[in-house]
C-alpha cells in the first residue's frame, strides 16, 4: 500500500509506531533508520517512498539542519517531523521548508492514524493544539504599507466575511474537508476560497499565508467586524 521510513534513535519508538502504522495502514512497508546518515541510504536505495518521518533530534543531524539536507538531496520525498518538540515557530519553520506536517511525538493513537492518512492522501498537516497558542514574540507594530505593499491588516480587511472563516481554521490547522465541515460549505468551496485567501494576502502556500497572518491582526480584524 504504502512505504514509509521512520528515522528516530530511539528503538522502542521505532517499533511503537511502526506497530501503529503496519496495523493503521495494512500492507504498507515500514523501514526503519536509527541516524541521519541510515535514512539518506535508505532513501537512496528506494525511489518509491512516499513519506518520510524524521525525528528533529537525530544523533548525526540536529534541529531543522536534517530537513533542509533531506529536501535538498531529495526533494520528491513527501518528510513529516516526528518530534517530542512542541514550539509553534518550530513548527511553521519546518512546514516553510517543505516538510508535509508536523507530528508531535504526544499525538494519540487515533489522532496519529488520521494524521497520517491526511498526508498520504496529499494535504498538509497542522497540530490544531499547538498552532491555537499565541506566538511568543510579535512585531511591535505592522510595518508602514502603500498601495503597492499594503499591511498585514490591510490585507486581511480585504478578504471577504467566509474567507476570515476559513483563514482562521486553516490557522487551526483544518484540512479543507474538516472546514467543509465546520462552515456546511463544498470541499471545492473551500479550495476556491484558499486559493483567494493566498492571492489577497500576496503568498503561495497556506503555511505562508499561516506565517502572513499574524494574529493579533486577525483578531483585531475579527473584532472590528463582529462589532
Amino acid at each position: 500500500m504504502y512505504t514509509l521510513v521512520v528515522a528516530d534513535d530511539h528503538p522502542l519508538f521505532r517499533d511503537a509506531i511502526t506497530a501503529v502504522i503496519q496495523s493503521g495502514l495494512p500492507g504498507s512497508e515500514v523501514r526503519e533508520a536509527d541516524c541521519f546518515a541510515a535514512l539518506l541510504a535508505s532513501l537512496a536505495v528506494c525511489d518509491e517512498v512516499d513519506l518520510a518521518l524524521l525525528d528533529l533530534n537525530l544523533p548525526d543531524v540536529a534541529g531543522l539542519d536534517g530537513l533542509k539536507r533531506l529536501r535538498e538531496r531529495f526533494p520528491e520525498v513527501p518528510v513529516a517531523i516526528l518530534s517530542a518538540e512542541s514550539d509553534r515557530r518550530t513548527i511553521l519553520d519546518a512546514l516553510e521548508l517543505g516538510a508535509v506536517g508536523y507530528l508531535p511525538k504526544s499525538t494519540p493513537r487515533p489522532a496519529l492514524l488520521a494524521a497520517l492518512n491526511q498526508i498520504l492522501g496529499g494535504q498538509v498537516y497542522l497540530p490544531a493544539d499547538i498552532l491555537r497558542r499565541p506566538s511568543l514574540a510579535r512585531p511591535a507594530q505592522e510595518p508602514p504599507s502603500d498601495a503597492q505593499n499594503p499591511g498585514v491588516t490591510a490585507r486581511l480587511e480585504a478578504l471577504t466575511d467566509k474567507q476570515m472563516e476559513v483563514l482562521t481554521l486553516l490557522i487551526r490547522g483544518a484540512s479543507n474537508k474538516v472546514i467543509a465541515r465546520e462552515l456546511a460549505i463544498a470541499e471545492t468551496t473551500v479550495k476556491t476560497h484558499v486559493s483567494a485567501i493566498l492571492r489577497k494576502l500576496g503568498v503561495q502556500s497556506r503555511v505562508q499565508a499561516i506565517l502572513a497572518a499574524d494574529e493579533a491582526a486577525l483578531a483585531a480584524s475579527l473584532s472590528r467586524r463582529r462589532s
